[in-house]
């Protein structure tokens, strides 16, 4: 859940199941919500409307940042075309660490600044336990991100319903 003022985007709660059972973590929870979804001062949130910082730069594919553990930037223009549609679009690359585990999201905005398609790429040692496959070998036929050096594979995406007819 997100709110969405004139200048800012921030997240308001995670909700996720935990042994067949919803579970919500919100602001209002302090500390364990603002580690992993808290951003800006007094989490403000991200703002909509920005330009590139160069904290983050892609060149013939591969991109590097200052860092990973959280990190947002805005990385080029891009046409979005989804269900028939093409939506003009920033794109916006956030590099995000939870607990030691790394991710990297890219976000898709529209002029408004709102989201038009959200993709989630885990790194490749992302949550691999014992004896579990990297996820570039999981997922061998999945987009790549390759981020320092550091190859991220794709997961899933998400579209938002402002685009839905």
């Amino acid at each position: 859940m997100a709110q969405l003022t004139d200048t800012h985007c921030r997240i308001l709660a995670e909700i996720y199941l935990r042994d067949g059972v919803r579970k919500y973590l919100t602001f209002l929870d302090g500390d364990p919500f603002l580690v992993e979804w808290g951003y800006g001062e007094n989490n403000c949130g991200r703002e909509i409307h920005g330009l590139p910082e160069g904290r983050i730069a892609e060149q013939d594919g591969r991109l590097t940042a200052e860092n990973t553990e959280q990190l947002w930037d805005l990385v080029g223009r891009y046409s979005v075309s989804l269900l028939g549609k093409t939506y003009d679009t920033v794109r916006a690359l956030s590099l995000d660490s939870y607990e030691g585990q790394y991710v990297a999201c890219e976000q898709y905005l529209d002029r408004e600044g709102r989201t038009v398609l959200w993709r989630r790429f885990n790194r490749d040692d992302w949550n691999v336990g014992r004896g579990q496959k990297k996820w570039s070998e999981r997922y061998p036929d999945h987009d790549r991100l390759l981020i320092n050096g550091t190859v991220y594979t794709h997961w899933y995406d998400c579209i938002t319903d402002h685009i839905l007819p």
